[in-house]
């Protein structure tokens, strides 16, 4: 479904150039959840926002359905990919159901508003992400969990096969963490969606993903299953910290408990 192949790119500052993703390869099959792992300054969000065709690699090639996402224009990219930024602060007071309807803009035509059948997919959004009795309220009323879950459902409300998530659990407590695990889990356990999320909550990543992908300093350092991947000497590799990693039998996946960090 989606394929990065050699994708490279770098930040130029003045003369120079940062180079932030090194030839980097990804294969994401339909209905499965993917994980980016890495420390910060790895690339996951540079990567995330040159798959929905934010920014353009210097080198390399991002496809859906075998098609190059540089072939595809704004409106049919959002017909078949949502992305959920980190941040979801919103600089305008929408309310909520506002904010899911914007998902609609890439099924309606020039200057057409939406209609019933908008509203009807926005709600199923909305009922989806346990979020339908907030639809009257002013978004910036909302928690951080309660946002996050308005900002999925939006994503849905674009009746999209996949999702691509940027920190989907950050500055969430642990109940909102475990609330975003459960949504995710069900949206692609049920729905059938497909899930590429860049995280650095390991026991997160664990619990939710089929397979992982490992960055450090914009390369693929691992890839793979994630009971194969996901181990004591990759996190070493990855962080410089020492950590224990076990299968925990009542949460039924790997439990990763850091140690100590090591002289890097």
């Amino acid at each position: 479904m989606l394929r990065a192949h050699q994708v490279s790119f770098s930040y130029s500052r003045g003369r120079e150039a940062r180079l932030v993703l090194d030839r980097v390869s990804l294969d994401v099959a339909r209905g499965t959840t993917v994980g980016l792992l890495g420390p910060n300054g790895s690339g996951k969000t540079t990567l995330l926002r040159i798959i929905a065709g934010i920014l353009k690699p210097q080198a390399g090639s991002v496809s859906l359905n075998d098609v190059a996402v540089e072939r595809l224009d704004r409106r049919q990219l959002a017909q078949q990919l949502a992305m959920v930024p980190q941040d979801t602060h919103s600089t305008f007071d929408f309310t909520v159901l506002d904010i899911v309807l914007m998902g609609r803009f890439a099924h309606l035509g020039p200057f057409a508003l939406e209609g019933p059948a908008d509203l009807a997919i926005a709600r199923r959004a909305l009922e989806a992400t346990g979020t339908r009795a907030f639809e009257d309220r002013l978004f910036s009323t909302l928690s951080g969990g309660e946002k996050q879950r308005v900002v999925i459902a939006s994503a849905l409300a674009q009746s999209t096969e996949l999702l691509l998530l940027d920190e989907p659990t950050a500055s969430l407590d642990v109940g909102h963490q475990l609330e975003v695990q459960s949504l995710l889990t069900t949206l692609n356990r049920d729905q059938g969606v497909t899930l590429v999320i860049s995280t650095h909550d390991l026991n997160f990543a664990a619990a939710l993903c089929q397979k992982l992908v490992l960055l450090r300093d914009g390369r693929v350092i691992g890839a793979g299953p994630t009971e194969e991947v996901l181990t004591t000497e990759s996190v070493l590799t990855l962080y410089g910290v020492r950590a224990d990693v076990q299968h925990h039998q009542a949460a039924g996946h790997l439990i990763v408990t850091p140690i100590a960090r090591t002289q890097q």
